[in-house]
C-alpha cells in the first residue's frame, strides 16, 4: 500500500520531504509531481525501481528513462555537453524540457540507451520536486507516469493512489499538476532534433 503525502505547493513541510527521501534512499518507488506532469521515480541506482516502472508503463530496453536534476552542476556530472549546446539547455532551465545526451561514466549503463549510450536529463520548475532533489542530493531516475494505452498521463495524487496503490510504495500530492509531458530534444547528434513536442517551447530549438 502506497503512502500518501499531502505537500503544500508553495511551502513543502520539511518532515514530509525527508520522509520521502528516506523512502526513496530504501528503493521506494513514488509518484510525484512535476511543472509537466506526474511522474514516476526512484533512487538513481535501483534495478528493483526501474524494472516497477517498466513493468507498470510496459516500456521495452529502447526507452530513455530521465534523470531530473536539482540544477546544472548536478546535470552536467551526468551528461557530455559542448559549449553551443551548453547555451541552449542553460537557456531552457529549469522548465518543461527533457534533454537526450551522451551520458557520462557517472550514469549506470541500465539507464542508458542500448545502442546510442545516452540518457534522457532534466532541471524541472516545481517547488516541491526542488525541495525533493536538494534533501536527497542526487538525481531522481524518473519516466513519466503515462499508463500503457491512455493518451494522458494521471493529473490527480488522489487518482494515482486509487489505482496504482499496489504497485507504489508512496504518492506526492500538491495540488493541481500539467497534463502535457515534457518538450524532449535530443542533442546526441550534436544538432538539436524535437523528438517530441510538449509543454516547453520548441522555438529557440527550430
Amino acid at each position: 500500500m502506497a503512502k500518501y503525502f499531502d505537500v503544500h505547493p508553495d511551502n513543502p513541510q520539511p518532515r514530509s520531504i525527508g520522509q520521502i527521501a528516506a523512502g526513496i534512499r530504501s528503493d521506494a518507488l513514488i509518484a510525484y509531481p512535476t511543472d509537466s506532469c506526474y511522474a514516476l521515480g526512484c533512487r538513481l541506482g535501483s534495478r528493483d525501481g526501474i524494472d516497477r516502472i517498466r513493468s507498470i508503463r510496459q516500456l521495452d530496453s529502447r526507452h530513455h528513462f530521465t534523470l531530473v536534476c536539482q540544477d546544472f552542476a548536478q546535470l552536467g556530472r551526468f551528461v557530455q555537453i559542448d559549449n553551443d549546446v551548453f547555451r541552449a539547455i542553460k537557456a531552457s532551465t529549469p522548465g518543461s524540457y527533457t534533454f537526450i545526451l551522451p551520458a557520462t561514466r557517472e550514469v549506470p549503463r541500465m539507464l542508458q540507451h542500448p545502442k546510442k549510450k545516452t540518457v534522457g536529463v532534466r532541471i524541472p520548475d516545481h517547488v516541491v520536486t526542488q525541495a525533493l532533489l536538494a534533501e536527497l542530493g542526487e538525481p531522481l531516475l524518473s519516466s513519466t507516469l503515462l499508463m500503457p494505452g491512455e493518451e494522458e498521463p494521471m493529473t490527480q495524487g488522489w487518482e494515482i493512489k486509487d489505482r496504482l496503490d499496489h504497485v507504489l510504495d508512496a504518492v506526492i500530492d500538491s495540488g493541481d499538476c500539467g497534463t502535457e509531458p515534457t518538450t524532449v530534444v535530443d542533442f546526441s547528434g550534436g544538432e538539436a532534433e524535437i523528438v517530441r513536442r510538449g509543454a516547453g517551447d520548441t522555438t529557440r530549438f527550430e
